[in-house]
């Protein structure tokens, strides 16, 4: 490992918090940054069905969101080497670049096929940024601030679902959806020139030689087209999609572990544990999520809008909790924060399934989710801290990558693999399909405990 100095952040006579005045500017200009990504993401899903039938691309409608998704792995991995190798700033500022021209593409798009390269352009460099964020923490903030930025990164990934979808629906129906893609590069760009001086502690980081498109990343786009092909497979029907799915799924099996730290899969003590829980704690939460809307229009007869306060409503206590655990002085080791939040998950995820039957009131499940949004805005500050804990500095973009990846090949896994089961019963059964849907999640968080508890590196 390279000797470096350390930046001006990390000496014990820094006392200063995230919001004074060495921090403030970095502080509110990354987590606006992380809010736009999260805006972003939440209200091109809203535009989407208008954006299709405007270019008539419906055909192009699953690449839409899988190519992002695919680009953004292969993002990731780069990103991390990149800000090994030279430093976080570049891949930021890149990231930054790629992220917002994706935009412009796709906002000025005349076509579907314009409008899917500008989201792929725009998936790589959300997947720079991102990576490159979470290193800028690692050497910018002591670790005594760490998990308060860490709990307002998740704010600004929760904060966007209680008004993005609500803002993009208006702006679509009242205005044009290109508003959707062409508005957030006007607000990002102040957010990016505001971080300039805090990044500028970053200068003494020491560069080391290394290729940046090394076999990892070969892997990477290998697994990319893996979780492409299993997003698009999930959309599709019949024998296609079972061939589909099968390829995605085998090109995930055999390149994830090679992307991420030797112990993952068998839950080794310490960092590998820590990357397997932030996989399996994405995967169960918003593995059960997408279906709880549906389960309550359909099968409870609610409107979109009281069915969508299910959501609004884990996203406060999402919000709660994050905030809570960036507190000082906190009363339980991260092992045990961590095992209590999947148990918060697993006890949502049960108490939603609850209302498949109908003597369940729905207030039952509407609050019992909220237990699932404090178990998330647990775990993810937590799993961010330890991730860096567990870093040399010059490994903080590989594991911050590593973390990522898992969150999202999980995610993408579990939401095919779940949607496909999903399909296939819910003709025969929907109270079977449901209860397949909510309980593979719940199978997951419970594994999740068993994770969490491996995270101390003393653990057995």
């Amino acid at each position: 490992m390279t000797s470096v100095a350390e930046p001006e952040a990390d000496q014990t006579t820094d006392s200063g918090g995230v919001l004074s005045p060495k921090y403030r500017a970095l502080t509110v200009g990354m987590v606006a940054l992380i809010t736009l990504v999260a805006f972003e993401s939440l209200a091109v899903t809203t535009a989407m069905p208008t954006v299709a039938q405007a270019l008539d691309g419906l055909s192009l409608y699953a690449l839409a969101f899988g190519g992002p998704l695919a680009s953004g792995v292969v993002a990731m991995v780069v990103s991390g080497t990149w800000s090994d190798l030279k430093g976080p700033t570049r891949p930021l500022w890149h990231g930054t670049a790629w992220f917002l021209g994706g935009l412009i593409i796709a906002g000025l798009a005349p076509s579907m096929e314009v409008l899917v390269a500008g989201r792929i352009i725009q998936g790589f460099g959300s997947g720079l940024l991102t990576v490159a964020l979470y290193v800028v923490v690692g050497q910018l903030y002591p670790a005594r601030l760490r998990t308060r930025i860490f709990a307002a990164f998740a704010t600004g990934w929760v904060v966007p679902s209680l008004v993005g979808p609500a803002i993009a629906g208006l702006i679509v129906e009242h205005a044009s959806w290109r508003i959707v893609f062409l508005a957030v590069p006007a607000i990002a760009i102040p957010a990016v020139l505001v971080m300039r001086p805090g990044l500028a502690h970053g200068a003494a980081y020491e560069a080391r030689e290394g290729r940046l498109w090394d076999k990892r990343a070969m892997w990477a786009i290998a697994a990319a087209v893996g979780v492409g092909l299993l997003h698009y497979g999930g959309q599709q029907r019949g024998v296609l999609q079972v061939v589909l799915l099968v390829i995605g799924l085998a090109g995930v099996v055999a390149f994830a572990p090679r992307l991420l730290p030797s112990g993952t899969f068998t839950l080794g003590r310490g960092l590998p544990s820590v990357v397997a829980l932030r996989g399996l704690v994405a995967a169960a939460g918003f593995g059960a999520e997408v279906f709880l809307p549906l389960m309550l229009t359909r099968e409870r007869g609610l409107s979109p809008a009281l069915a969508g306060l299910v959501l609004t409503v884990s996203a406060l206590s999402w919000t709660a909790a994050s905030w809570y655990r960036g507190r000082p002085k906190q009363p339980f080791s991260h092992s045990v924060f961590l095992q209590a939040g999947m148990v918060l998950i697993l006890l949502g995820i049960a108490t939603a399934t609850l209302t498949l039957n109908d003597n369940v009131p729905v207030l039952v499940g509407i609050l019992g989710w909220s237990l699932t949004g404090l178990g998330m805005g647990t775990v993810f500050p937590t799993l961010s801290v330890l991730t860096l804990e567990y870093s040399e500095r010059d490994e903080q973009g590989a594991n911050s990558s590593a973390a990522q990846l898992s969150d999202s090949l999980s995610t993408a896994t579990v939401l095919a693999v779940g949607g496909s089961l999903f399909a296939a019963l819910e003709p025969h059964s929907a109270v079977t399909a449901y209860l397949v849907a909510f309980g593979l999640p719940a199978a997951l968080a419970l594994i999740g405990v068993q994770a969490g508890r491996r995270t101390a590196r003393g653990a057995s």
